[in-house]
């Protein structure tokens, strides 16, 4: 893998990913923090599990709920989910599979392990990320994306023992299987001990990597450690950014142009007035983003 980055980008902040309760789920968020709000178009990041899911113990049955107005996308690291939603979608998301859900002007779906992996047991560990969508495109047709690891193009290092997996945008001409309502880019990084490369950044993104699990370096200056800092946001100054692996590492590389518009949050809903939240509301209770049982 050969590129053209000649200037790294400075740091703008280095992030914890400290527990937060979210119902009976313990789970990490990097995103947002008490130093960092947002990185324009992520709103969200949470680092669910690994959790042991059984028949006594399912942490992550996630009943039917809605969303409106902005991307929900759910990275698995580990075991699979069942997805179902209000279009008539159904599908099992394993390790290394991708499901991007543009909520749009609403979708009701669930996400849990299957009554088969619960049965069997296992553990499930995953990210979810919460992707702003423009004004313009908040009110667009609900869509859903699950593509399988195994269709995904994945770049190597000079020395193969870094794998980049490209989810969404594009690196050095590969692209991702992912169709984005703006301009994004999203890769899964997995190192192995003294693992480096260097990767390409758009100065018109603004950016942020997250430590999944691992030891790296990043411009030969920063440590991120697990359980210490784990998230970077980069500044929009350089041309990428180095990596080196200390250990077996995984992470994950998001950046995306800013859309720069005032975000109005409540519950499964980002809309940019407190107005249309309010109407958010009532379009669910009416059943204008549709039904879906409980299974």
């Amino acid at each position: 893998m050969e590129n053209n980055v000649r200037t790294f980008n400075s740091v703008k902040n280095i992030g914890r990913s400290d527990y937060v309760m979210m119902g009976n789920l313990r789970l990490r968020q990097p995103l947002p923090t008490y130093e960092i709000e947002t990185i324009d178009p992520f709103i969200l990041l949470h680092h669910f599990g690994p959790f042991v899911v059984n028949e006594v113990l399912n942490p992550l049955d996630l009943g039917p709920h809605p969303h409106r107005g902005f991307e929900p996308v759910t990275f698995v690291l580990q075991g699979e989910q069942l997805h179902r939603d209000s279009l008539g979608n159904e599908s099992i998301v394993k390790a290394g599979d991708v499901q991007w859900t543009t909520a749009g002007r609403g979708i009701i779906h669930a996400e849990g392990p299957s009554k088969e992996f619960v049965e069997r047991g296992g553990t499930i560990e995953g990210i979810q990320l919460w992707i702003n969508l423009p004004a313009a495109k908040k009110m667009m047709p609900a869509n859903y994306q699950h593509i399988k690891k195994e269709d995904f193009s994945f770049l190597k290092s000079n020395d193969n023992k870094v794998s980049i997996q490209i989810i969404a945008g594009n690196l050095l001409n590969q692209k991702g299987k992912i169709t984005t309502q703006i301009a994004l880019n999203a890769y899964i990084i997995e190192a192995k001990e003294s693992g480096e490369i260097k990767v390409p950044m758009s100065k018109n993104h603004q950016s942020l990597l997250y430590l999944i699990d691992g030891d790296v370096s990043i411009n030969d200056s920063i440590q991120l450690k697990k359980n210490e800092n784990q998230l970077i946001e980069f500044n929009q100054d350089g041309d990428g950014f180095n990596f080196k692996s200390n250990s077996e590492s995984r992470l994950l590389f998001l950046s995306g142009e800013p859309i720069k518009e005032k975000v109005t949050s409540y519950g499964p809903y980002v809309m940019n007035t407190q107005t249309e939240i309010l109407e958010a509301m009532r379009d669910y209770q009416m059943g204008k983003m549709g039904f879906l049982p409980r299974n």
